[in-house]
C-alpha cells in the first residue's frame, strides 16, 4: 500500500472512537490501519481489559504512575514494559476514570515493510513480522516514548479505511494471564496470518467493518 493511498482513502480515528465500551472498540478496531512514522499495518489481533472488576487489567490496581494514562481520556496510548524484554501497545478506552485499555497484539504490515525488516532483521515472513505485541512494537519502533501521546492527532494514529473490507472475527480467552482468564476477550481477523500463536479459536461470526 503507498502512503498516498493510505492518506487519501482513510481518516483518522476521533476520540468518540474510542470513548465507548471496552469490547466494541476492541472488536471494531479490527480491520484498522495503524500508523506510526512511516510505518503501517492492519491491526488482525486485539484483546479488551475492561478495568473494574477485570483483575488482569492492569487498572485494577487503581490509579498509579504507571496506570495513570488508562484513567485518562480516552484516545490515549498506553505503552508498558514487559518480562523485562519487550513493550507493549495499549489504548486507553471507554470514559474518562473507568480503567478501560485495548491490547494491540498483532498487525499485518501495508507500509514501511523495509523499516520493519530492518528493525527485525532475522524474521523473513512478512506476516511475522509484527506478530505478537512484543514484536509489533519492535517492528514499528514503539517504545515507552509514546506512552501517554494522543492518538487521534501526531505520528502515532489508527486510520479508518473509507472502503472496509468484510471481515470474520473470532474469539478466545486472552493469552498469557492468569487472572480472569477464562474471559472471551480476544478479537482476531479469521484466517489472517499475522494473527500471533496461541489458543484455539472457539466462536465468530461475520461482520461489516
Amino acid at each position: 500500500m503507498e502512503w498516498r493511498e493510505i492518506t487519501r482513502e482513510s481518516r483518522i480515528l476521533p476520540r468518540e472512537f474510542y470513548d465507548r465500551d471496552t469490547v466494541t472498540v476492541s472488536r471494531e478496531l479490527l480491520g484498522k490501519i495503524l500508523v506510526f512514522g512511516r510505518v503501517a499495518g492492519r491491526i488482525v489481533e486485539t484483546e479488551a481489559y475492561l478495568g473494574g472488576d477485570d483483575l488482569a487489567s492492569h487498572s485494577a490496581r487503581g490509579i498509579t504512575k504507571r496506570t495513570r494514562v488508562i484513567f485518562g481520556p480516552p484516545g490515549h496510548a498506553y505503552v508498558y514494559f514487559i518480562y523485562g524484554m519487550h513493550e507493549c501497545l495499549n489504548f486507553a478506552v471507554g470514559p474518562e476514570g473507568t480503567g478501560g485499555a485495548v491490547l494491540i497484539r498483532a498487525v499485518e504490515p501495508v507500509a514501511g515493510i523495509g523499516i520493519m525488516h530492518r528493525r527485525r532483521p532475522s524474521v523473513h515472513s512478512v506476516a511475522r513480522l509484527a506478530s505478537g505485541p512484543g514484536n509489533l512494537t519492535k517492528a514499528f519502533g514503539i517504545t515507552r516514548a509514546q506512552n501517554g501521546v494522543d492518538v487521534t492527532r501526531g505520528t502515532l494514529v489508527v486510520r479508518e479505511l473509507k472502503k472496509e473490507p468484510r471481515v470474520e472475527i473470532q474469539v478466545t480467552t486472552r493469552i498469557g494471564i492468569r487472572q480472569c482468564a477464562d474471559l472471551p476477550l480476544r478479537f482476531v481477523i479469521k484466517g489472517n496470518a499475522a494473527v500471533s500463536g496461541g489458543k484455539s479459536l472457539v466462536t465468530g461470526r461475520t461482520i461489516v467493518g
